[in-house]
């Protein structure tokens, strides 16, 4: 019989909840999964009072994060208190003291992810992030493990639930941003302060992480490019459905020779396809190798019992790499040492794309024309054009779908654009994959 894998948790909230759910309410399936058990031997958390819905022996809990990763007995402790300090130093003190980690704290992995594996390196411990990108979906073990034979060209991910449930409202019921906010809100989908999710951080904290461990590559998270999805209008979406797209909150990562792009924004793509059918507060993640081809995987990204099982899933590969003296068998960061080296990030203005142009304009003869001069100036071509509304004297929208154009001629030529007195309001841009 394998000895039992005693495991400390710290931050006994959401995520924590379904973690010590799956570790009870499943204890029969992993023993016979696993042939060993996976013991909650202590949880730390400040609130000790609040009611969970789960039962939990009182005996496992403190208030004392320290003491809980001191104590000799433990073999893994469980890092679920989100943000930087005082994870950060749970994580790191957790290690130095020969312990296997888990975590789900993207924000935390993507800024100081590399301090974190090093010190793990040097320990021979294990780091187990899978519930950091896309909740319940394996996504990391996927790209570290199962896609091993491939080099990985493209990422194009859907991974922040609240974004996605308010452009799927905006989308199917006309609503506005603001309502569809409210309506997130007021069914638990997005925070009181939902800056990070909606201005597009938390998808650019999950894109960092994941193109480091495709592309094998470090990630300045700082470079990351990063819009969210507060100037989208359902103008906008239904101009969109008139091409036959739909708008998503896209996280996108490239590789080509020793260049990488990683990128977040709102993006058009064909109705048809399976990404524009991602609904409501799914996550999914396409993923495009150079031999399996492409790749979908589609899931909750998040949620205590879909994110609880990610950690359990890192918990389970931990006491498996425990018992059989394996630990470090897979690199952490999907590359070995010596086999990552740095690429360098495309800046926005050199990557093309085909874009969506939306300008609104004084209702006059020759207006057209000259947008598609200064278009034409600047190398761009145009695929289509939807002009809408007579509004004597009033302003009404230019919507222009371009060919394939470089970032940085879009960028000047908008700046041109603007200026004309003809224009009464900055020009609204959205970016299109999957275009002819």
């Amino acid at each position: 019989m394998r000895r039992p894998i005693r495991v400390g948790l710290i931050g006994f909230g959401t995520v924590g909840t379904g973690v010590v759910k799956i570790l009870t309410e499943n204890a029969d399936l992993l023993m016979r999964r696993l042939g060993g058990e996976i013991v909650l031997a202590g949880i730390a958390d400040k609130d000790l009072s609040r009611d969970r819905g789960v039962k939990v022996d009182r005996s496992l809990l403190t208030d004392d994060a320290r003491a809980l990763i001191g104590r000799p007995d433990i073999d893994a402790i469980v890092e679920l208190v989100g943000g930087h300090e005082p994870a950060k130093t749970f994580l790191l003190e957790a290690i130095g003291k020969g312990k296997h980690v888990a975590t789900a704290n993207k924000a935390l992995l993507a800024a100081s992810g590399r301090e974190i594996f090093a010190a793990a390196s040097k320990a021979g411990v294990e780091v187990g992030f899978e519930a950091s990108v896309a909740g319940g979906i394996p996504i990391v073990q996927v790209v570290k493990e199962s896609l091993v034979a491939n080099r990985i060209g493209a990422i194009y991910g859907i991974i922040n639930g609240t974004s996605n449930y308010i452009l799927s409202r905006m989308s199917h019921e006309g609503s506005t941003f603001e309502a569809a906010l409210a309506e997130a809100q007021r069914l638990g989908y997005a925070e009181a302060d939902p800056a990070l999710d909606v201005g597009g951080g938390d998808s650019a904290h999950k894109l960092a992480i994941l193109s480091a461990i495709a592309f094998g590559t470090p990630v300045d998270l700082s470079a990351v490019p990063t819009e969210g999805i507060t100037h989208v209008t359902p103008l906008d979406i239904e101009f969109a459905r008139e091409f036959g797209y739909a708008i998503k909150l896209l996280a996108i990562a490239k590789q080509e020779g020793e260049t990488f792009e990683a990128r977040v924004h709102p993006t058009m793509v064909p109705e048809t396809t399976l990404l524009a059918q991602v609904g409501d507060v799914f996550n999914a993640v396409y993923v495009v190798g150079d031999r399996v081809g492409p790749t979908l995987y589609y899931g909750r990204g998040a949620g205590s019992e879909p994110t609880g099982s990610a950690v359990v899933a890192d918990l389970a590969a931990i006491a498996r790499n425990i018992w059989t003296g394996s630990a470090g068998r897979v690199p952490v960061m999907g590359f070995t040492d010596e086999g990552r080296r740095p690429l360098r990030m495309k800046g926005m203005d050199e990557i093309v794309s085909h874009f969506y142009l939306r300008f609104t304009v004084r209702d006059e003869p020759g207006v057209l024309a000259a947008i598609a001069g200064r278009l034409g100036a600047n190398r761009i071509s145009i695929e289509s054009v939807i002009q809408k509304g007579r509004a004597a004297g009033g302003s009404v929208p230019v919507v222009i779908m371009t060919h394939a154009a470089v970032g940085r001629d879009v960028r000047t030529a908008l700046a041109e654009i603007d200026r004309l007195p003809v224009v009464s309001a900055p020009t609204v841009l959205i970016r299109v994959e999957g275009g002819s």
